[in-house]
């Protein structure tokens, strides 16, 4: 009797604080897995260690990762999961972000989270399957200066829920991820000064911020057919910074 075929996960974004750790940790579970993004070095890194191709892309290009999701599909024989880990943080007041600034927020932001989308409807919709997003305790709850990201997020979300009603009767599955601060490079100037670490503590009511295992936890879960009647959610791993006021 053959042994089965292991599930296959396109992740972009893979060579990031959060994707490097999911990356490992769906390896830890028996998952193949295709990296995807822009740092070129830090993907086929990756790719090295899971015996497959990368694929380098700029998930802001129309049709990038659809293609990506296609010559996964060609490669090995199927396509499980998506997950979009592209994307930014701007810290700014409306009246202080350039249109250029806001424009790449929504590009790297909403823009990579349609792509995906649009790449599992075009090779999942047959057989089901999982997309995972990203959006941010910021969509939730108002945060000062968060104006630019805080409105992608809430697109991802909106995206994220018309999608789960759009596929769902084909087995295809959307959700969100909503994290708070969490330590990764993409954070490292939130957190440049003790006072502004410190300040940001503070504000997670479970007095710590994130770690990328935080958050990779609750993807891997959610990629899981173990979670085949959750869709249409937007998960907060945030240390209770959307919801609570515990101070």
């Amino acid at each position: 009797m053959s042994a089965p075929t292991p599930p296959v996960h396109l992740v972009v974004g893979a060579a990031g604080g959060i994707g490097s750790v999911l990356c490992d940790l769906l390896r830890e579970r028996g998952a193949a897995v295709v990296p995807a993004g822009r740092r070129v070095d830090g993907i086929r890194a990756i790719a090295a260690d899971f015996g497959t191709e990368p694929e380098v892309l700029d998930a802001r290009e129309p049709g990038a990762v659809e293609a990506a999701a296609r010559r996964t599909v060609e490669r090995l024989g199927r396509l499980d999961g998506i997950v979009n880990l592209a994307g930014s943080i701007l810290l700014k007041p409306a009246h202080r972000t350039s249109h250029e600034e806001w424009r790449e927020t929504l590009a790297q932001n909403l823009d990579t989270a349609f792509e995906c989308v649009r790449a599992g409807a075009a090779t999942m919709a047959r057989g089901g399957g999982s997309i995972v997003l990203m959006s941010s305790a910021a969509a939730r709850v108002g945060l000062a200066n968060h104006d630019a990201i805080a409105a992608a997020k809430a697109g991802v979300e909106g995206l994220a829920r018309s999608a789960a009603a759009s596929y769902a009767s084909r087995g295809l599955r959307v959700n969100v991820v909503a994290p708070g601060l969490v330590r990764t490079p993409l954070a490292a100037n939130v957190l440049a000064s003790e006072a502004s670490e410190k300040a940001s503590v503070a504000m997670h009511p479970l007095g710590r911020l994130g770690e990328p295992r935080d958050v990779a936890e609750v993807i891997a879960w959610l990629l899981d057919p173990a979670t085949s009647w959750v869709t249409g959610q937007v998960v907060g791993v945030d240390g209770g910074l959307g919801t609570l006021r515990a101070r």
